[in-house]
């Protein structure tokens, strides 16, 4: 197995640097693709200084997916992991990849930062379609399921690009693997409360649910199973917001604001994963993927 790691990064050197220095101490025969940008704190120079890194993609979007695909297309193992630059890999993890690759097309396992690791994947039955989710800073594709099955990541997707590639690997009936070995951790106090680094998080409500429906839709198409699971989503929110105005933690105008956020959000999801459905009617349902765009980077230092 020739291995290729693909780090995507924005604005955390430092956080950066401790992942590199793990990869280098226990994965010192990968391939190392960082992908940056558009950083503003140094970390271009810092990586450029390293001799454990093979490839340095720069590119000008902050979406996530964006950043995946470009490592993707820059790397050249067999086997392509992704790992977040704030997470550092455990001893054993190439040969959990190794191990987990000869068995299924996708492995992946416990990610913590700061908290408790998931003792197994999470799945969940929709419409009759068993899926097996894992975490996209945490994960490993045979390269070949990666690029030509999936076509990457939909790069419409500014949050839940592994969730979306999730409901394609299970409706192409491919397996995901788990083993325990294939730890990766951080700190909490890295993780922060704001934003995450390469675009909105699940505090976004807009986004939040444009990607739910977006994807639910892309995926299954309008049927009652999806309109129930986004309405479910939608109602938790609603009650545990109303809880919140009642104790005196927010605001009824900030309840009516994010309300309007899930209405609007799912309302151009849906519209758009109906088009995407459209435009896609393939299995791998991906009109936004790693083929489309071939001009990502900004600027590549390749060392090989």
């Amino acid at each position: 197995m020739e291995l290729s790691v693909v780090v995507p990064t924005l604005n955390g050197r430092d956080r950066l640097a401790a992942s590199l220095d793990s990869l280098a101490a226990r994965a010192p025969g990968a391939e190392v693709v960082v992908v940056n940008g558009p950083s503003a704190d140094g970390t271009t120079g810092m990586v450029r200084e390293r001799d454990d890194v093979e490839v340095l993609v720069e590119v000008a979007d902050r979406c996530i997916n964006v950043a995946r695909n470009a490592g993707i297309a820059a790397a050249s193992g067999d086997a392509i992991a992704l790992l977040g630059f704030d997470l550092q890999i455990a001893e054993g993890w190439v040969d959990a990849i190794r191990d987990g690759l000869a068995a299924a097309s996708v492995v992946t396992g416990p990610t913590s930062r700061g908290d408790d690791a998931p003792d197994g994947p999470e799945h969940r039955t929709i419409a009759g379609r068993d899926v097996t989710y894992f975490d996209g800073d945490n994960v490993a594709f045979r390269a070949s399921t990666l690029r030509e099955t999936l076509d990457g990541f939909d790069e419409y997707l500014r949050t839940g690009g592994a969730r979306d590639a999730a409901h394609r690997l299970a409706g192409m009936g491919y397996d995901v693997a788990w083993r325990d070995a294939m730890a990766a951790t951080g700190s909490d106090d890295d993780a922060g409360d704001g934003p995450g680094p390469h675009g909105p998080d699940e505090g976004n409500r807009n986004w939040k649910y444009r990607s739910l429906s977006y994807r639910l839709t892309k995926n299954y198409g309008p049927r009652p199973t999806v309109a129930r699971r986004t309405l479910a989503h939608a109602a938790s929110d609603a009650a545990a917001a109303a809880r919140g105005v009642l104790g005196g933690e927010g605001t009824p105008s900030s309840w009516f604001g994010s309300g309007r956020d899930v209405i609007t959000g799912i309302a151009r999801g849906s519209v758009d994963g109906l088009v995407a459905r459209a435009r896609d009617r393939s299995d791998r349902r991906n009109p936004h993927g790693l083929s489309v765009e071939t001009e990502r980077a900004v600027a590549t230092y390749d060392r090989r």
